[in-house]
């Protein structure tokens, strides 16, 4: 499974739109084509949004990205997104934190 941790700064006035956009476009549409977001989180003092996902390989985020369902909301990702950036992160933890 790979793993990416992703970092939008969202431009001014938009925060709202884009998660609603979020939500309803882009989870579904990459679960669709085997790419799960596992969280996401709004920092609205800096205007960023945090987010998750994971796959099983770069195969199968290549078929997401190329999906004519994501061309469709491009243009709305630009419109909405000032800055993005991505790492790809690898689990470490070998077990499970004490409760």
């Amino acid at each position: 499974m790979l793993t990416q941790v992703r970092s939008y700064t969202v431009k001014d006035g938009k925060m709202d739109s884009w998660v609603k956009h979020f939500n309803e476009k882009i989870v579904p549409t990459s679960a669709k084509y085997g790419v799960h977001v596992q969280a996401a989180w709004v920092n609205r003092a800096q205007n960023e949004f945090i987010w998750v996902r994971t796959f099983e390989s770069q195969e199968t985020l290549k078929k997401y990205e190329e999906s004519p369902e994501r061309a469709a909301y491009l243009a709305t990702n630009r419109e909405h997104l000032a800055k993005t950036e991505f790492r790809d992160v690898e689990d470490v933890l070998s077990t499970p934190a004490a409760a």
